[in-house]
């Protein structure tokens, strides 16, 4: 008789084929074992049967830890996703998730950033730890891997977000990054299982992620339409705090103008405007 399916393999399957407004539905009906078994019997093309699940997930925690909901680490914010919350999570330093969980302060912006913007996300981002709250962003070049930095300057773990597997970095230049944030006591998490390369659908899934892991997002410089103005809109959808630098009236501070002009985000022109924000936290 073949061994049942575990919960972790069947929910790590499942991630691996469908969305999860593809999946929970069925998976507040039934356990997510039963639902793959479902979903391999009506696969007419056989891809699904094929599939060895056990293994699969076997091979991929040689990397890092599927985590999921079931599990004590995992991030309780995420149910204000309703039908979106993710079946599990990739995680690098999984036992870190529950204190870094208890008040993320995401910071967000621009890759090629100005000088001036880059030098303000990382007084916001020290602050923010100072204040006792998790940085949480991306690994992406200019603002966001500026503001893992200095937290780390000052002791603190970080917490990020990638859009793709957790084999590698994205930027794959930022490897170095990735590898030091849960050695100092952080976590990198993922929707996405190792080998999953970055993508269009990933980058926008994985700035609501960042949005519904954050209690408060701050947007330092973005222009319009980017990875960053998504995860900002994600939190003013999320109703999560959205705190915006003033637009400089430049195009690179477009989301910005955008969002403030919207009513969507408050405006946080300096440090002492930040950190009465974040005590309301």
């Amino acid at each position: 008789m073949p061994t049942a399916l575990s919960e972790r393999a069947a929910r790590a399957a499942l991630t691996a084929h469908f969305s999860p407004t593809q999946l929970n539905a069925d998976l507040s009906r039934c356990s997510a074992a039963e639902v793959w078994k479902q979903r391999v019997r009506f696969d007419s093309s056989g891809r699904l049967a094929r599939y060895r699940a056990e293994d699969e997930l076997a091979a991929a925690q040689l990397v890092c830890r599927f985590v999921i909901p079931s599990d004590p680490q995992w991030p309780t914010a995420l149910a204000d996703l309703g039908s979106f919350c993710p079946t599990g999570l990739w995680v690098r330093g999984h036992d870190h998730l529950p204190q870094l969980t208890v008040s993320p302060v995401a910071v967000a912006g621009n890759c090629h950033a100005t000088a001036q913007a880059v030098v303000r996300a990382r007084v916001f981002a020290t602050a923010s730890a100072e204040a006792g709250h998790t940085v949480t962003t991306t690994l992406a070049a200019g603002i966001e891997s500026a503001a893992h930095q200095a937290a780390a300057r000052i002791g603190r773990a970080t917490l990020a977000v990638l859009p793709r597997g957790l084999d590698r970095a994205h930027p794959n230049t930022h490897d170095e990054l990735l590898g030091a944030i849960p050695a100092r006591g952080g976590a990198v998490v993922s929707l996405y299982r190792p080998g999953t390369a970055a993508r269009g659908r990933t980058l926008k899934a994985s700035a609501v992620l960042v949005a519904a892991l954050a209690r408060a997002v701050i947007l330092v410089e973005a222009l319009d339409q980017t990875t960053a103005t998504r995860t900002a809109e994600a939190a003013a959808a999320l109703h999560r705090p959205l705190l915006a630098s003033p637009a400089d009236g430049s195009l690179r501070s477009s989301g910005n103008a955008r969002l403030l002009a919207e009513g969507r985000a408050l405006p946080c022109p300096d440090l002492n405007r930040l950190k009465r924000a974040l005590e309301l936290l």
